[in-house]
Formats: C-alpha cells, structure tokens, sequence
C-alpha cells in the first residue's frame, strides 16, 4: 500500500548481523564461513541480508527453493555462489539450467534428472544420520555421483546444539565420504557445529540461527549480538480496575488497578499464544509485562510504571531469543521465521 507505515516494525541492526557474521568466520578457522539466508532470511529479508553479508565479505549462500533463488540472482556478483537446497523437481529444471544458482541434488533421482539434462555445476547433499534429505551414507556414492560437476559436497548434523554421540559419529562418516568422492569443497557445519571446533569445519561452514542473533551453543553467547527487535505502536491506553478481567477466556483478573496499554501485535504476526501472561515489552529499560491471552492482533501490557506512555507511541517487545525460547516453549528458529509479514523492517 503506497505510503502505508505499519502499527509494527521489526528494528534491524545491519552491524550486528555483519559481526555475528565476522565471529562466525574467524570461528571457522581455515574454512570458508558461507550464510544460509533461506525463509527470507530467516524472516529478516534475504535481499538486505544478502547485500550486508556481501560487502562483509561473504561468498556463498545458501536458500531453499528456486523462489527464493530468482528472487536473490541479481545480487550475484563475481565470485559469489548461491546454493538451492531442495535441489530440482521437474517443474524446477527449465529455471535451474538457467541459472547461475547451484542446485544441492540429495535424491537418485535428482541426480538422474540433472545428468539427463546435462546441467552443470552442482553440489551434493549426503545424509550421514540425521535421515532428513541426502543420498544415504551407506549407499555407493562414487558411483551415483561419478562425472557429476560436484562442486560442494556436503551434509548436515542433527544434533549440533548438544553434546550427543551422533555428532561424532556424523563427523566420521563424513570424513570417510571426503576420502571416497572428489570435490571441490566439504561442507558440514552450521552455526552450531562451527562452535564444536576444527574437526567438524572442513573447507566452508553455513551459519544461519547465529547470524541472525540466535545462540546456537553456550561458545556463542558472550559474543553473538542482537540483530531482531519487534516495535509496536500503542493502539489504547485503559485503565483496569481491581477485579477485571482481561482479554480472551478472561484468564488475567486485576488484584489491583493497572494501567494498560493495547497493542498492536498478536499471533498473526508471529507473536505466539505462547507469550501469554509471560512475555513483556519495555520502554527505556522499563518492563512492561503481558497480561493475559495473546490474540490474533492485539495484546495487553501492563504499563503502570510508564504513566506517560500513550496512544501512539512505541513499545520494543522483549525478544532476546534464547530467553524467549524459554518463555514461549518455541524454538529460536521459530522465533525468527515466524514474525510475520505486517512489520516494516527497518534496517539500522
């Protein structure tokens, strides 16, 4: 809508994002430190990422499906790869031969289909236990892949964020796989597995949850910054008395007089049912708690402490995500995805 300035704004911080990205590559050693922009970015908008990670210094990228892939082409420069994870379906062939993308083949079939086709470049996606996608581990994988234009050859640990055996079982196989198929490239680990040290970072790594702010493993908590704060603006300031109830299924009575403030946000933009009666908003450091539901677009906060907050005026809600992990029940990943399509995003 021209000229439209929504009641939301997720405040992006494009420093953060680029330092996150910066510690995440030193982490990485000797191996690349690539970036998986896929769900828009994580829900931040690919473009933007893709732009500020490019400057920093980032080559190789990461997305899902061939949407997203047409939609970030023009932003490849020389020397920059972009990588289609769910490799190509039939309807996906005409743009995938075309395209400077690579696609990640992870099915016989795949393969089949982009050798028939005499396409390309591509990389390669091997499961290696965590039976997601990927040709199996276990299979002759010299043979399915042989006179293929492999370029990275990859897989993806299940377990990265805890300290289970399977991750050095995955590990082991891979580096079996490394020894049996010639590439251009391994490629094992993400934002996680780049915390679990040298043996798991092979020639590129492929960060996501921690470029965005999420903190993947305990390594990366002192030194991943913030990159996502939702604003909301206050749609009613209300005063609630002794004994009312507020909002859906009445599940908030008022012990004593509030000050209230409606906002505009709810489930609809991804702030989740979750947050009800548990998550806050602040101004100026202030914490402004939710009282009771969480609907589909508005939410109530108590601002008793911010008397001079009014109609109009802006709230940041309280979203450090491995906090409101805990708080909500959902994972960072879901926090980040599923804020939804009504907040501006402003980059700073």
């Amino acid at each position: 809508m021209h000229g439209y300035t929504a009641p939301l704004r997720l405040r992006l911080d494009g420093d953060a994002l680029v330092s996150n990205w910066r510690w995440l590559a030193r982490e990485s050693g000797a191996a690349a430190c690539g970036a998986a922009i896929k769900a828009d970015g994580y829900g931040l908008g690919a473009t933007e990422v893709m732009r500020r990670l490019t400057q920093a210094g980032c080559r190789d990228f990461f997305v899902s499906n061939w949407g997203e892939a047409a939609a970030l082409e023009p932003l490849l420069e020389q020397g920059v790869s972009l990588s289609v994870l769910h490799g190509v379906r039939t309807e996906d062939m005409a743009q995938a031969l075309q395209s400077r993308a690579r696609p990640v083949l992870s099915t016989p079939e795949q393969v089949a289909r982009w050798r028939a086709a005499g396409g390309g470049a591509c990389d390669v996606m091997v499961d290696t236990g965590m039976n997601r996608l990927g040709l199996d581990w276990r299979d002759d994988l010299s043979a399915m892949v042989a006179d293929l234009g492999l370029v990275t050859l990859m897989s993806h640990l299940a377990s990265a964020d805890e300290d289970v055996a399977l991750n050095a079982v995955q590990c082991a196989r891979f580096r079996d796989i490394r020894q049996a198929i010639p590439a251009r490239r391994y490629s094992l680990a993400n934002s996680a597995g780049i915390c679990r040290g040298a043996d798991f970072h092979f020639d590129l790594t492929r960060p996501g949850l921690a470029l965005y702010g999420g903190i993947p493993h305990p390594a990366a908590a002192e030194r991943i910054r913030a990159v996502v704060s939702p604003q909301a603006q206050i749609l009613q300031r209300r005063r609630l008395i002794a004994g009312d109830s507020i909002g859906y299924n009445a599940t908030f009575t008022a012990e004593r007089d509030h000050e209230v403030a409606i906002l505009n946000l709810g489930y609809a933009d991804g702030y989740l049912r979750g947050f009800s009666g548990r998550g806050a908003a602040s101004v100026e450091g202030v914490r402004l708690p939710v009282l009771g539901r969480v609907s589909m677009d508005l939410v109530a906060i108590d601002v008793t402490a911010m008397r001079e907050v009014a109609e109009g005026d802006w709230v940041t809600i309280d979203y450090a995500l491995p906090a409101a992990a805990i708080l909500s029940g959902l994972s960072q990943y879901e926090l980040l995805t599923g804020l939804g399509a009504r907040f501006d995003r402003v980059w700073h």
